[in-house]
C-alpha cells in the first residue's frame, strides 16, 4: 500500500494535498509530524526521508495508518491491517488504531478473519457468510454466546496456545476444503455446529511424534554454526539444532528475527552464509545450483503467499509438474499421474488440472502449491508462514492436511510462523528466534509449559 519510489513524509503529504487538507506546504509539514508521532514513529526530517524499504513490516503499517488518520476522518475502513504481522508488533499496531480513534472520536468498520484481534478491539461484530451476513451482535454475545451453527465452527477452528482444541476437518462452508475439530473433542451436532466437549482425559496436548521417529530417531537435517550477515548487521548469528526424519519442528519468532533467512538458507535459496548444513549426515553446498538434483528434490519449500507463489498463465498441472521436469522425468503420462497423484494428496483432484490460479481461492492455491512441493515426495517440507494469510477456517484445513501428509509420509517439517497458538497443533520441538540467534529450544511442551527465555515468556 505504499509507493517503494516515494518517501514516507511525502506519501503523508500526498494525501493531504489530494484532500486539500491545509493551506500550505508549511501546514501540510506540520501534520505530518504531527501524525508521524502518534503513530509513535520518529517525525524528524531523517526519518520522513526515509524510504517504505528502510522500515520494517510494523513500521511500514503505522505508516499506513498516519496516511489514514492525517486528514482527520470520521470513518475508518481497516482491511486486515495486521494480517502477516508477528504477535508483538501487532499489539503496538492494535494499540495505536484504539489509541487513535478514541483520540479523534473516529468510528472503525475493521475487517479481519483473526477472531483474536475482534475480541480486542471492536464493540459490535457482523459475521459475514458468502455475502450475507449472518450474525450480528455486541462482541461478547457474538464470540462467547454464537447463535449461528457458522459462526460456532469458526470458533471451534480457532487454534488454541493450550492446544485444548484439535483444528482439521468440518463441513465445508466457505467453498473451501472442510474444517473441522477432529477426534474426540469435536463432536458435529444436528444443527451443523462443532460443539467441544470438556474431557480432561481426551486433550491432545503436543502433537504425538509420529511413531517412526520415536523408533528410529535417524538424524535428518544438522545445522552447525550457521551465520549470515549484511555488511555489519547480523541476520543469523551461530544457530545450531537436529531435525530427526519424521518430526516437525516449529521456528517462532517476530519480524526481523531471521526466521525466513534461516529457513530459506536450509532450502539453498540464500547462498550467503557461513557453517554447515547437512541432510542425513552429507554436507549441502550453500546454493541450490550447486546442490545435485537428488538434494534439491529431497528439500521442498512452500512460500507464504498463496498468490504469488504460482505462475498466473500457467495451469495447475503445469505448475505442480515443473519440479518433475527439473528432476529429468520426461514421460508426459508419467508426469501427469504423479502431478494427479499429488493433487489427490491435498484434496484438489483431477478437476483442477487444467485450471489456473486466478480461479482458485487463497487456501485452493496453497494446496496447490503444497502439491507442487509434494510431487518429487522430499525427505523435508520447509513452510514459510504458509498460513499467515488464510482465514481460521482455510488454516484448520490446511493443518490437519500438513499432519496428515507428515504421518502418512513419516516426512519432516520446518514450520516457519510468528503464531505461536499454532504450535501444539503442527510441531513436536520448538525453537525460538530472537535477533538471529535461538533463545529457546526444546520439545513444544517443554518450551509453552516452562519458558526459559524473557523473550519467550512476552510472546
Amino acid at each position: 500500500s505504499l509507493n517503494p519510489s516515494m518517501r514516507i513524509g511525502e506519501q503523508i503529504a500526498e494525501t493531504l494535498r489530494v484532500h486539500q487538507v491545509g493551506a500550505t506546504d508549511s501546514e501540510r509539514r506540520s501534520r505530518v509530524g504531527e501524525v508521524l508521532a502518534e503513530v509513535g514513529l520518529a517525525n524528524d526530517p531523517a526519518y520522513q526521508r526515509r524510504y517504505p524499504h528502510q522500515l520494517s513490516g510494523g513500521q511500514q503499517q503505522r505508516v499506513g495508518i498516519a496516511m489514514a488518520f492525517a486528514c482527520r476522518p470520521s470513518v475508518i475502513v481497516l482491511d486486515e491491517p495486521t494480517t502477516g504481522l508477528d504477535v508483538t508488533t501487532q499489539a503496538i499496531v492494535l494499540q495505536t488504531i484504539g489509541e487513535l480513534a478514541e483520540r479523534h472520536q473516529v468510528a472503525g468498520l475493521y475487517i479481519t478473519h483473526d477472531l483474536a484481534v475482534v475480541a480486542e478491539i471492536a464493540d459490535e461484530v457482523a459475521v459475514m457468510l458468502q455475502g450475507d451476513i449472518v450474525e450480528h451482535g455486541a462482541t461478547d454475545q457474538v464470540l462467547f454466546a454464537p447463535r449461528h451453527g457458522y459462526t460456532r465452527r469458526l470458533l471451534a477452528a480457532v487454534p488454541d496456545l493450550a492446544g485444548r482444541r484439535r483444528v482439521g476437518q468440518v463441513e465445508a462452508i466457505t467453498g473451501e476444503q472442510p474444517l473441522v475439530v477432529a477426534g474426540p473433542l469435536g463432536v458435529p451436532d444436528t444443527t451443523g455446529s462443532t460443539q467441544l466437549v470438556d474431557d480432561a482425559k481426551s486433550l491432545p496436548g503436543i502433537l504425538p511424534r509420529p511413531a517412526s521417529v520415536a523408533v528410529a530417531a535417524r538424524p535428518l537435517l544438522q545445522l552447525s554454526d550457521l551465520a549470515l550477515s549484511y555488511g555489519k548487521h547480523a541476520v543469523l548469528d551461530g544457530i545450531d539444532f537436529q531435525l530427526l526424519e519424521g518430526e516437525s519442528m516449529m521456528l517462532l519468532g517476530e519480524s526481523g528475527s531471521g526466521k525466513t533467512t534461516l529457513s530459506r538458507c536450509v532450502a539453498g535459496l540464500n547462498d550467503a552464509y557461513t557453517g554447515s548444513i547437512e541432510l542425513f549426515g552429507e554436507r549441502l553446498a550453500t546454493g541450490t545450483r550447486m546442490r545435485s538434483s537428488e538434494d534439491r528434490r529431497r528439500i521442498q519449500y512452500i512460500f507464504q503467499s498463496p498468490f504469488s507463489s504460482l505462475n498466473p498463465r500457467r495451469t495447475i498441472a503445469e505448475s505442480v509438474g515443473v519440479p518433475l521436469q527439473m528432476s529429468g522425468i520426461n514421460d508426459k503420462r508419467k508426469r501427469r499421474a504423479l502431478v494427479l497423484e499429488a493433487l489427490d494428496q491435498v484434496k484438489l483432484g483431477e478437476r483442477y488440472m487444467e485450471r489456473r490460479p486466478g480461479d482458485l481461492s487463497g487456501g485452493e492455491r496453497q494446496r496447490a502449491a503444497i502439491a507442487r512441493a509434494l510431487v518429487n515426495a522430499p525427505s523435508l517440507l520447509v513452510c514459510d508462514e504458509i498460513t499467515s494469510a488464510l482465514d481460521v477456517s482455510v488454516q484448520a484445513s490446511i493443518l490437519d492436511l500438513l499432519r496428515t501428509l507428515q504421518t502418512d509420509h513419516n516426512m519432516s517439517m520446518l514450520f516457519v510462523t510468528h503464531n505461536i497458538a499454532l504450535a501444539r497443533h503442527i510441531s513436536q520441538r520448538l525453537a525460538v528466534l530472537q535477533k538471529g540467534k535461538i533463545v529457546d529450544m526444546g520439545t513444544t511442551e517443554e518450551v509453552l509449559n516452562n519458558p526459559q527465555h524473557h523473550y519467550t515468556q512476552e510472546l
